[in-house]
């Protein structure tokens, strides 16, 4: 079988190289094709030997990670784009510009099992985890298509990115490697719904990276109205988890916030809100939910959502409402979903 070789970090690949008797610099040459070049074969990479490029194609597979489909917004020219990996599963992606760069919101799963009540991921359950290539060929194949750098990543997209813990840390390793497209870790972010002891576990590995917590609710009772996840780690243990990723990182913590009318955003949920928040070094960044065909939650009026916030401002809490992007074509939060090609029998 062969090895996935986007997924070796740089010393896994160097010491696959030395260990085929191979020199040290043709590792730092094959994951400088792979890392900064996004070459999709290996017939490409010509200051290789013709030799070792046929032991690389007998040994090593680069997964296919193919555009079926690419959305332009008429509003604000975010691209959503849908991606074929090997096995026929898709996935999508999200491209966005900005003043300080480019943005790309990635996807860690075929799918989602973590059943957010307002999140179209979660429709249709799991289909599998994807590999650490799966989720830097998305940030490649983007970068390649639309020519321009890509600076900022976010694990946001279809899944839940710490239930592919190990994945998912390869993904951020590679991505920021020196020998790669070395985007710096405080430009990556990850959203995660609360899974505690993840939390903790990647708060040890003292990365630089963003941690965004789905919110969503501020109190037990009302998380377990709109995430399934809360049933098994209570508010009170996440809220511990998020504490000790800043107190091991000095990195702040973002916690997420779908304003959902009727449900969540009250001035009763904006005083539950600043109990909790206030004495904590993080940001809060309001979403008025997006419409999900399958869903029937409505999103608050923008007068609605601006007196929420200046409320919490007045606490004293670091707040924004998040600008809204792609929604024309189904591409802002909650809003990616897993499809399926006819081959799949679903």
């Amino acid at each position: 079988m062969k090895k996935d070789i986007c997924a070796l970090r740089y010393e896994e690949l160097k010491n696959d190289i030395e260990s085929a008797g191979e020199k040290p610099f043709r590792a730092k040459q094959i994951y400088g094709w792979l890392h900064v070049r996004l070459a999709d074969d290996f017939s490409g990479m010509t200051n290789l030997p013709k030799s070792l490029r046929e032991k690389l194609d007998r040994e090593y597979e680069i997964l296919p990670v193919t555009m079926e489909e690419r959305q332009i917004s008429k509003l604000d020219g975010t691209n959503k784009f849908l991606f074929r990996l090997w096995d026929g599963n898709m996935v999508e992606s999200v491209f966005m510009r900005y003043k300080h760069g480019c943005s790309v919101c990635i996807s860690s799963q075929a799918g989602c099992r973590m059943g957010c009540a307002f999140c179209a991921s979660a429709i249709g359950g799991l289909k599998r985890n994807l590999s650490a290539s799966e989720m830097l060929r998305q940030v490649y194949q983007i970068q390649k298509i639309t020519g321009e750098r890509v600076s900022n990543v976010v694990v946001m997209g279809t899944g839940e990115p710490l239930d592919n813990y190990e994945n998912f840390l390869d993904f951020v390793h590679i991505l920021t490697d020196e020998h790669g497209l070395h985007i710096s870790q405080r430009n990556v972010t990850v959203s995660t719904c609360g899974i505690a002891p993840k939390i903790r576990e990647l708060a040890e590995e003292k990365l630089q990276i963003t941690l965004a917590l789905s919110l969503h609710g501020a109190t037990q009772e009302k998380r377990r109205r709109l995430m399934p996840v809360a049933d098994k780690y209570d508010l009170s243990e996440v809220l511990s988890a998020c504490d000790d990723y800043f107190k091991k990182t000095g990195r702040r913590v973002t916690f997420e916030y779908s304003l959902v009318h009727g449900v969540n955003d009250t001035q009763e949920d904006a005083r539950e809100l600043e109990k909790l928040l206030r004495h904590r070094n993080c940001h809060l960044n309001l979403i008025p939910v997006n419409p999900v065909k399958e869903r029937d939650f409505v999103r608050p009026s923008r007068e609605n959502a601006v007196n929420f916030k200046n409320k919490l401002e007045k606490s004293g809490i670091n707040v924004t409402i998040r600008r809204e992007m792609g929604s024309d074509i189904d591409g802002a939060c909650g809003q990616l979903r897993r499809r399926y090609v006819e081959t799949d029998g679903e």
